[in-house]
């Protein structure tokens, strides 16, 4: 599994060889070997790049994210057979328990605002107990959707009173570029463990290509949100996107290990289907880490 996020800035070709993505643009050429690759983020449209290459990243489970022309994530390359039973693996799918799903769910919207939650506190914000009082009354398959509650309580202390998720601002600029690249992340892992995006615990929108990765990248999002508040973007351009770029490469403690971003991910994943096949919530691998 490769570590790194390689993001192409500039009109460039890509192409392969002898293991090895090469980059060239009217200045230089570079290499990198597809071992030490992770994601690939194509943040201008003036890339053209080989099948032979994409072939390749594709058979290496490395992610690759295209931008649109504004350098916003627009679309991913997510292969037809992530593992070698994926078939075994779907007609899995088909058959989980509902039970077992809405378990997992509950412990996930739970992860989600004991997050958030976290967020708050970091930031000396009083409504961190009213989080703290929705976690204690979240109910099986959350029926009383303490989740939205929390999310509009989380999000007009975070980022103000007056924060709406729908404006178009530089703070939901990088607010949806950071969920791109979780959900691209999430996508990825679900795909090598050999089941259908397309399939949600929760999320079932007939649209969506990706509810299960919606469902999955929940407890993450305050990751993002984290940095983002941190950073409080009066701009949108290449600097902030390198800031959210390199969440990937920070570290969690995940089932007592130290972990980058992105194999915490990987990890967690893995248990949501463990947690789901055995009917044990147990198995769930959260992240942790101190603010």
């Amino acid at each position: 599994m490769g570590w790194r996020t390689v993001v192409v800035t500039k009109a460039s070709k890509l192409d392969l060889r002898m293991g090895y993505m090469v980059m060239r643009d009217s200045e230089s050429t570079l290499r990198v070997h597809l071992s030490e690759i992770s994601v690939l983020i194509l943040e201008t449209t003036a890339v053209s790049l080989t099948a032979a290459l994409l072939n390749e990243l594709t058979k290496e489970k490395i992610k690759v994210i295209f931008c649109d022309e504004k350098q916003n994530p627009s679309f991913e390359v997510v292969p037809y057979y992530g593992c070698h039973d994926c078939s075994l693996k779907l007609r899995t799918q088909l058959q989980w328990n509902e039970t077992a799903k809405q378990a997992v769910w509950t412990a996930i919207v739970t992860q989600k605002i004991k997050q958030q939650a976290k967020n708050l506190a970091f930031f000396e914000l009083p409504e961190e107990q009213l989080l703290q009082k929705y976690i204690e009354e979240i109910e099986f398959n959350d029926v009383t959707n303490r989740e939205g509650h929390a999310a509009k309580v989380y999000f007009n202390a975070l980022f103000g009173k007056g924060f709406s998720r729908s404006e178009t601002n530089f703070t939901n600029a990088a607010l949806n570029y950071g969920y791109s690249i979780l959900l691209s992340c999430i996508n990825r892992e679900i795909v090598c463990n050999g089941y259908l995006t397309q399939l949600g615990l929760f999320h079932d929108n007939m649209f969506n290509f990706y509810n299960l990765g919606c469902d999955l990248m929940e407890p993450f999002r305050p990751i993002v949100d984290r940095v983002v508040k941190l950073n409080d973007p009066q701009k949108f351009e290449t600097e902030e996107k390198r800031i959210l770029q390199a969440v990937l490469s920070e570290e969690f403690i995940v089932d007592g290990r130290t972990q980058t971003l992105l194999n915490a991910i990987k990890i967690y994943t893995k248990s949501v289907f463990d947690a789901i096949e055995n009917a044990d919530t147990s198995c769930l691998k959260f992240y942790k880490y101190e603010l």
